[in-house]
């Protein structure tokens, strides 16, 4: 099989050019293509003369959209995605690869513990893999992590799907699941990267509880919205017995739980049903 390599970059210009030569000495024969997303830097410059195939963005657009630009431009029959910034280590993408000729459809590289930039996003990546393994039924190691490898024509099925920003490893492995493609975690060790961290704790932290929504409604929106239906109207029942018992009628407390109940339900319903129709493309 073809390999393409993608690797999303913003002012990496320090890390580029060691990672694409890596690429392409451990990878002779692979493509190998650099996305720029709108660097004010010479990232461009550096990967072109490094030899890679360099797409650029005129402004930045964000880490999905370049996965989504670099995954366009590929033309390998697999496709394989790493940081730019000199976290993942090239040599470890063969077992990634040798998973493919085993059936996967995408295998994921799953950093250990310490991996991980921060004791914050330790635990943020450890809350997204408890609840992406409960939605799924399987056993989640690294739902974030952005170094893995999946057949071209499967992943390109979901581009409508990924999202511009820095979440779209979740999607695409809830995607995948979703539509009963197997999936894999390899091993990994990720290094300190070059430079600047684009994340920012304040406006990323509201981004990530935002992403575990979107695991539930990604995978099965009434395992998150039943139970919050069943929390309305039992509370609706114990105070409506409260009340009862202690002043002998029914209140509008009461009445607004039972609504509440039955429109969370209904939502829940009617995402699951869109939900269904939207892998049912797959």
């Amino acid at each position: 099989m073809s390999l393409s390599i993608v690797i999303p970059a913003k002012n990496e210009g320090g890390a580029i050019g060691a990672v694409v030569s890596k690429a392409r000495e451990q990878y002779a024969g692979a493509e190998i293509i650099v996305v720029d997303d709108g660097s004010s830097d010479d990232t461009a410059a550096v990967a072109a003369a490094a030899g890679a195939t360099v797409v650029s963005h005129p402004d930045s657009l964000g880490n999905g959209a370049a996965v989504k630009s670099g995954a366009r431009a590929a033309s390998g029959d697999v496709i394989a995605f790493m940081d730019g910034d000199g976290q993942h280590d090239v040599a470890e993408l063969a077992p990634l690869l040798e998973q493919l000729d085993n059936g996967y459809e995408m295998a994921i590289g799953a950093r250990d513990t310490g991996s991980h930039a921060s004791v914050g996003r330790l635990f943020a990546n450890g809350l997204y893999n408890g609840i992406a393994s409960m939605m799924s039924g399987r056993k989640i190691l690294d739902l974030t992590s952005g170094f893995r490898a999946a057949r071209a024509e499967k992943f390109k099925q979901f581009l409508y799907l990924l999202p511009n920003g820095f979440s779209y490893p979740t999607t695409i492995t809830m995607a995948f699941l979703r539509s009963g493609y197997p999936i894999t975690f390899e091993p990994i060790t990720a290094a300190k990267r070059v430079g600047k961290s684009h994340i920012r704790p304040v406006r990323d932290g509201v981004r990530f509880l935002v992403i575990i929504f979107k695991i539930a409604t990604l995978y099965s929106p009434l395992k998150i919205f039943l139970p919050t239906s069943g929390l309305f109207f039992a509370t609706g029942v114990g105070y409506y017995a409260y009340t009862y018992l202690t002043a002998g009628r029914f209140t509008n407390m009461s009445l607004l739980l039972f609504s509440a109940a039955v429109i969370v339900f209904l939502i829940g319903l009617i995402s699951e049903q869109i939900t269904a129709l939207t892998y049912s493309k797959s």
